[in-house]
């Protein structure tokens, strides 16, 4: 995960309605991230060929007051998948910015380091993510920038211009791995667009790593808000 400062205005597009942007020490962030899904199921379901894959996307969070608390989430400004069919099923469940490229991951775990890195196929030009980390997970420590971006435990998702989708997700606190070099090779304009070139072409807010585990996204539910 890489991360990034931004100015809020630029994330308005991106905020679902009912969310608000969730700030880390007075400023906003969003991260770059790749990811690996595992023995995915759909509904308990496995399909064939579609249960392990990367993922790459574009994040900022967001957070959404209800029941006396806030309920700190994410939401996507892009996710990048190498199968149709994976992209076309998490946009008509939880109506997702998904899009399909080829992508590939490489990881190699030695007892002196950890290297992995991601690659995302755009335009005929390959992007990538690496990162070489400690060979060694820690704890995340408590009030740590890291303790945000991971202790975001639901998704939104604007359905229409009055109507919010909210997914929980649930999964154990995670582990990470201290980083120690990282390159990022980024078409930061054809894949995301200009606005964003400034912001994702200046070096990162932070770097991070993280073990991951098995995670469980619920059903969506939907949220109606009055018109403005």
């Amino acid at each position: 995960m890489l991360n990034y400062r931004v100015p809020p205005e630029l994330l308005v597009p991106h905020v679902p309605p009912g969310t608000e942007v969730d700030l880390w020490q007075g400023e906003a962030l969003v991260s770059v991230v790749g990811f690996l899904f595992h023995n995915t199921r759909v509904w308990g379901l496995q399909w064939p060929w579609h249960t392990n894959f990367e993922e790459v996307n574009l994040r900022l969070y967001v957070r959404r007051y209800e029941d006396g608390q806030w309920k700190r989430g994410v939401a996507f400004v892009s996710e990048i998948v190498p199968r149709p069919a994976i992209a076309w099923i998490a946009n008509a469940l939880y109506n997702e910015h998904y899009r399909y490229m080829p992508t590939r991951h490489h990881l190699q775990q030695g007892a002196e380091a950890l290297q992995v890195d991601f690659g995302w196929k755009h335009r005929g030009q390959w992007n990538s993510m690496e990162i070489t980390a400690d060979p060694v997970a820690v704890p995340i420590a408590e009030g740590s920038d890291a303790e945000f971006i991971f202790e975001h435990y639901w998704g939104y998702n604007q359905l229409n211009r009055h109507t919010t989708i909210g997914y929980q997700v649930q999964h154990p606190r995670w582990l990470h791995y201290p980083v120690r070099q990282w390159q990022l090779q980024l078409d930061v304009a054809g894949i995301y667009g200009e606005a964003w070139v400034p912001w994702l072409s200046a070096a990162p807010h932070s770097v991070m790593l993280a073990q991951g585990s098995a995670v469980t996204v619920h059903r969506p539910v939907k949220w109606r808000h009055p018109a403005a």
